[in-house]
């Protein structure tokens, strides 16, 4: 059943897992996920709630697909080996009006694939679009989009509603992963959101939630260096560049968290006179960096450019402002040293942690920045 836009933002939506049916996760939630979906529309219903609270599943946009020899949207098919259950969850899904929720990452086309159009990542035109049946796909974004409104069509539900779970850029950990592409993306993205466009194959407007509001530094790289660095803001609250939200040229940008309160400036780096024992260089980073965010340093990042030294104190650096520069958190077996010097260098950015206690006022007023941003946005 298709809804009004009055009525869609009156909506309140539950999600459930996310991403479950990645390849990766080698089925682990293959049997459960249904089920939940389940139990938890229905508890609502049964609370008097399955009107306005619905259950969705934020799914990878790795669930459908078209064949290698035929690459185009039309060709768009739910992935063989979860067909049947797809066809189950869409079917519960429209008979609860509920949307279908999908995460579509145009850097995940490049990452790792040297011969993909770099242009066709982005909405600012493509060289060579793709063809199909007399329309012309001029970015993977919608592409990908309409590859899902075809494989819905295929088992019956061609006019599901389809929100967009995640979308994003991240500015570091990949040779792609920067400030100039991730800029590029987002403005591309929310002109053509604000003109409510929309694909070839739906047009008009799409409900869309960006991925993300800060960095994570502790999230799982096992995807990839990139994972932590999806954030619009850096981790103190700064906008990392500037983008119009209004997406209509109104000059609607992004503002810094103000009263930002950081801890001593001082920075922890790699003493080459000191008293350690250099062969114990190696073991002291690796711990370093598996108790903090060490993947600016990796291949095309911010910091890939840094020297032997340089990647000791960058190393030492993060593990003490992680560690809220406590006391021997700036030791590493006598080869560290504090220096009230910036140790950054060029792009690469050696960080002060900002305080972070709860009796702080910064956290008060972080919460506070995290909840207008929100409010600002999708309202």
């Amino acid at each position: 059943m298709l809804v009004s836009m009055k009525e869609k933002l009156s909506l309140r939506y539950v999600a459930v897992g996310n991403e479950p049916f990645l390849a990766s996760y080698n089925d682990s939630f293959l049997n459960i996920t249904f089920p939940a979906l389940q139990n938890i529309q229905n508890a609502l219903n049964e609370a008097g709630l399955g009107d306005t609270v619905k259950a969705t599943v934020p799914l990878n946009a790795d669930v459908y697909n078209s064949p290698v020899d035929n690459p185009v949207p039309s060709a768009g098919r739910f992935r063989s080996d979860i067909s049947g259950l797809m066809f189950e969850i869409v079917q519960f899904l429209n008979k609860n009006n509920a949307p279908f929720t999908v995460n579509i990452y145009p850097f995940l086309s490049l990452y790792g694939n040297d011969d993909f159009p770099l242009d066709y990542a982005f909405f600012d035109g493509a060289g060579s679009p793709i063809q199909d049946n007399g329309v012309s796909y001029t970015n993977v974004f919608d592409a990908n989009f309409d590859t899902l409104v075809w494989a819905l069509k295929g088992i019956g539900f061609g006019d599901m509603p389809i929100f967009i779970g995640e979308v994003g850029w991240p500015t570091d950990g990949d040779k792609n992963g920067n400030l100039l592409y991730a800029e590029r993306f987002y403005t591309g993205l929310l002109k053509r959101l604000a003109a409510n466009q929309g694909t070839p194959m739906r047009l008009g407007y799409i409900e869309v939630y960006l991925f993300g509001l800060i960095d994570e530094d502790a999230k799982s790289i096992a995807p990839g260096s990139f994972e932590r660095h999806w954030g619009i803001f850096s981790y103190d609250g700064k906008p990392k560049y500037p983008i119009d939200l209004s997406g209509q040229g109104q000059n609607k940008l992004l503002v810094a968290a103000t009263n930002v309160e950081y801890l001593t400036q001082q920075w922890c780096v790699f003493d080459p006179n000191g008293k350690g024992d250099i062969s114990k260089l190696a073991e002291n980073m690796n711990y370093a960096c598996t108790f903090s965010d060490c993947t600016t340093l990796g291949y095309g990042s911010s910091c890939n450019s840094l020297d032997a030294r340089g990647n000791a104190s960058y190393a030492f650096n993060s593990y003490f402002q992680a560690q809220s520069q406590a006391d021997m958190s700036c030791n590493f077996q006598g080869l560290a040293k504090l220096t009230a010097q910036n140790a950054s260098q060029g792009s690469c950015n050696f960080i002060i942690q900002i305080v972070a206690s709860s009796s702080s006022p910064l956290l008060r007023q972080t919460l506070a920045f995290i909840t207008i941003f929100m409010v600002s946005f999708f309202w």
